[in-house]
């Protein structure tokens, strides 16, 4: 960087933290906010379906970054975009490069214990499976020690330690699925109770056991507690595996992360003289201490590593009064390419509930936005990879952003929306977590709806879309959806619509469009993310998280421009 750039670089860092001070101010004294009125979207099903039919196509081959279906994958978005009236939206650009590692295991050996004289042996798919996120050609672990470490957990604020006294280099973690509340029949306990925290999330864990100098994770599966059966996990982690290029290529991971079946850790367990379901119980309680297991364990693949980079696209509507301040709509655009194959040979899983509808219902916004004439405040549309991956698109752009996070008002995620009935009702991730609740009262006045409690809130939904990305770095996100209560059916219909798609169709390659589907579930939950996003981009109001939210000190970071 030259001198000149850097002082340019020092003057605007200067003006965006006096600008962010001046919103902070601006904020502290605005208890009560104005929220303008917004006139009914019209949404174009044609646009839901055309969108959603074309990218769940088998032309896409099941949209995977960092291939051909990819390429095919953003060259239409930057068409419908265009067509929707977005401008390109990074600096003349429709997208923003992620620089790319593809890590495809091959070659798997089974899952070798060696405990109390004998040797089990576990299959790579059906019992368990393991990836590296180091780029290495091979990965080999051998006669690794087995600990059997609880839920994974280090936690200072809540004086919680599940790798408290013990040293893990060399060893390989053994974990539980989600907290140790989760069964719990309210949102009491130290995790929240029913309500998953991120320390559930099975991201943490592996971040977790990296820290503490595993060589290796390996999470015991179990359908409830972690949301999906083992036919989600064994699809998930086949096929190349995606993550953002590190300067150290990935070594700060383990060796291996993995999942193993229940009845895989209760036979490890028992021949070490153990009970899973006893330890279960045990590491539920404050000071529970990690078991080393008499138990060993020995397993390797081959890695085909592989550099290349994935693109977000972004498209912008320029604000007419205040254009430096930006409202986010978020929706990825990927799934998962090739996968297992179902009985009938068919290997993509094209993801059209997942994520395709997301893209259409965006892209159906940015019209309906530019039909109404541009908002005081620029809205910009990201459409983002790899969130199969871990939300790793979002996150890029949030750690990475085209337009600062502390001019960034805030934001409206959408994922997988279901085809179906509209409902009366509407849920909201997360629950009440800061001043965006306002907006949704108001939405919900406008259109007629009711607020019903999160269901499944021990499946952490919080944290497995890309709002999260954001959220975690300060901006207040929207993350909703319609609700059960449908209107054709009732609870009964819908509760049994969302069973139906997790336990048939979520990362199968059965997530394929369907001509015959009603969209007006779908016209319904893109109406209200208009309307949401919308409100925000007329206000001069600026969000923030509630005082006690897990969020709200870093958002007051950012506005204050420290």
């Amino acid at each position: 960087m030259t001198p000149t750039a850097k002082t340019l670089v020092s003057i605007a860092a200067l003006s965006a933290a006096l600008s962010a001070a001046a919103v902070s101010a601006s904020m502290a004294k605005d208890a009560a906010f104005a929220i303008p009125a917004v006139a009914p979207p019209q949404i174009s099903v044609e646009t839901l379906d055309s969108i959603t039919r074309e990218l769940s196509s088998d032309a896409y081959e099941g949209r995977a970054p960092a291939t051909a279906g990819e390429d095919k994958t953003v060259a239409y978005i930057i068409k419908r975009f265009a067509a929707a009236g977005l401008q390109p939206g990074n600096k003349g650009s429709w997208t923003q490069e992620v620089p790319t590692l593809e890590i495809t295991g091959s070659n798997y050996t089974p899952l070798t214990v060696k405990v109390g004289g004998q040797a089990l042996s576990f299959a790579y798919g059906d019992d368990y499976v393991a990836g590296s996120y180091r780029a290495v050609p091979e990965t080999r672990l051998a006669d690794a020690p087995l600990v059997f470490v609880g839920y994974g957990i280090n936690a200072p604020e809540l004086g919680w330690n599940d790798y408290a006294g013990i040293d893990m280099k060399g060893k390989i973690a053994v974990i539980l699925i989600n907290d140790a509340d989760y069964d719990a029949k309210d949102e009491s306990g130290p995790f929240k109770g029913k309500r998953m925290t991120y320390y559930g999330r099975w991201t943490y864990k592996f971040e977790e056991a990296a820290r503490q100098g595993a060589a290796g994770a390996l999470i015991v599966h179990d359908t409830f507690p972690a949301a999906y059966g083992w036919n989600v996990v064994h699809s998930s982690w086949s096929g190349a595996q995606l993550f953002v290029q590190s300067a150290d290529n990935g070594m700060s991971n383990t060796e291996a992360n993995g999942w193993i079946q229940k009845p895989v850790a209760e036979a490890i367990l028992k021949a070490s003289g153990q009970d899973l379901a006893a330890l279960t119980a045990a590491a539920r309680q404050k000071g529970f201490k990690a078991v080393p297991l008499s138990a060993t364990a020995s397993f390797g693949f081959d890695n085909a590593v592989k550099k290349t980079v994935s693109r977000n696209v972004i498209g912008i509507l320029p604000g007419k009064k205040r254009p430096d301040e930006y409202v986010l709509y978020t929706s990825h655009w990927d799934h998962l390419g090739r996968c297992n194959a179902d009985k009938t040979g068919d290997d993509i899983c094209n993801g059209a509930v997942d994520n395709a509808t997301g893209i259409a219902a965006m892209t159906a916004i940015a019209e309906a936005n530019a039909k109404a004439g541009a908002a005081d405040r620029s809205q910009v549309f990201l459409a983002v990879t790899m969130e199969e991956s871990g939300l790793l698109g979002s996150k890029f752009y949030a750690e990475n952003p085209v337009y600062p996070l502390a001019r960034t008002v805030g934001g409206v995620n959408m994922d997988a929306l279901a085809p179906g009935s509209a409902a009366r009702d509407i849920q909201v991730t997360g629950g009440d977590k800061s001043e965006l609740t306002a907006y949704v009262n108001r939405a919900m006045k406008d259109m007629g709806l009711y607020q019903s409690p999160e269901e499944s809130t021990e499946k952490g939904f919080y944290y497995r879309s890309d709002h999260f990305s954001f959220a975690k770095l300060g901006v207040p996100m929207f993350a909703l959806g319609r609700g059960s209560d449908l209107v054709k059916g009732g609870k009964e219909a819908g509760r049994a619509a969302a069973e139906r798609y997790t336990v048939n169709d979520y990362h199968q390659p059965s997530d394929e469009y369907d001509p015959s589907w009603d969209w007006s579930g779908p016209v319904q939950d893109t109406a209200l993310y208009y309307r949401l996003g919308r409100m925000l981009a007329m206000t001069t109001h600026w969000p923030n998280w509630h005082k006690t939210d897990e969020f709200r000190l870093i958002r007051d970071k950012s506005l204050s421009g420290k």
